[in-house]
């Protein structure tokens, strides 16, 4: 969702120009949004109860939307300390041109010390594309006053000059992603994926040949998503790499010739075909076998080739028209 549609209780209750005009003695404290799980108030107690839909006045709970990892410009700025007398130019200014997203904490708490490492990371992944601007409470109260802040840690995003989403408390890293995207959206910023670094050093493992710790990366990776198709596709590449070590190919290609029927040879066969840049021919050798056999080499057959298309890319045209013809075969 874009923040940009969502943010009228946020101008209604945040007075960003109490920060440009108005002196301290001029403004009295006004009643905030309801603290979420994994925050604190400002006595340091922690507050109950997860994160819910914004009332008016209140901050709004994380977005769950799908992930969406974010990249940037290397060599901006990512992370700031913000003063009250830095606010200005440093957030309302700065965000008119890149979105800024603010931090409030403490050091007194807990939840914070959690929350905020996970943010400068993402600033940094971003590498200047927003900016994190952290604010001690404790040491700038008229800013925390003028947002309302009554539980930490608590998240503003600000896109030209203007809050457009929040959220208060302790969310994860999955959710914290998407919620960085939606900022970005909404500050006219061109978001690509960023390199993830646990499928990098899997990636370097695979490629340096240590398949075991590859193997191990990605299946990690598959633990925390299931559905990730770069992790399946290199656990796929791992046992096509280990299927084919020390063999002969001369020899598996007689094998394959002298036994065309034969779901082993027919599959080691196709490997190599895969390996050497000929996966049309991989997979159309697994169809036809699977065409000729039935039972449980027909099965075998099957799996195999469907093994194959993992190590593929999964908008591989060769693959499209691959799984039509192994569709045709079985029914």
């Amino acid at each position: 969702m874009d923040p940009r549609t969502t943010p009228s209780f946020l101008r209604g209750a945040v007075d960003l120009s109490a920060l440009r005009e108005r002196p301290a003695a001029d403004r009295t404290a006004e009643s905030g949004p309801a603290s979420a799980a994994g925050s604190q108030t400002a006595d340091g107690s922690t507050a109950a109860g997860p994160p819910g839909p914004a009332a008016a006045g209140q901050a709004p709970a994380s977005p769950t939307s799908p992930a969406a990892p974010n990249g940037g410009v290397p060599g901006g700025v990512t992370i700031i300390d913000v003063t009250e007398a830095t606010f200005q130019s440093e957030v309302l200014e700065r965000s008119l041109t890149t979105p800024v997203v603010i931090d409030f904490w403490a050091e007194w708490c807990g939840p914070c010390k959690q929350l905020s490492p996970v943010l400068e990371k993402l600033a940094i992944e971003g590498g200047g594309s927003w900016v994190l601007a952290k604010i001690d409470i404790d040491a700038n109260p008229r800013i925390a006053q003028a947002f309302r802040v009554q539980g930490i840690p608590m998240v503003f995003a600000v896109v030209g000059g203007q809050p457009v989403d929040a959220f208060t408390g302790v969310i994860p890293e999955a959710q914290l992603r998407p919620w960085i995207e939606s900022v970005l959206n909404a500050g006219g910023v061109e978001v690509a994926a960023p390199e993830d670094p646990t499928l990098l050093a899997a990636d370097e493992a695979l490629m340096g040949g240590d398949l075991d710790e590859a193997e191990r990366a990605y299946q990690k990776i598959l633990a925390e998503r299931p559905a990730d198709a770069v992790a399946e596709a290199g656990l796929a590449q791992i046992g096509l790499m280990r299927r084919i070590d020390g063999v002969d190919p001369a020899a598996v290609v007689a094998a394959a010739e002298a036994a065309p029927d034969n779901v082993a040879a027919q599959s080691l066969a196709a490997d190599l075909e895969v390996i050497g840049g000929h996966a049309e021919q991989a997979y159309q050798r697994m169809v036809d076998l699977v065409r000729r056999t039935s039972g449980d080499d027909r099965e075998a057959a099957r799996a195999h080739l469907v093994s194959l298309f993992s190590v593929a890319a999964p908008d591989d045209p060769a693959v499209t028209v691959a799984r039509r013809a192994l569709a045709s075969a079985l029914f």
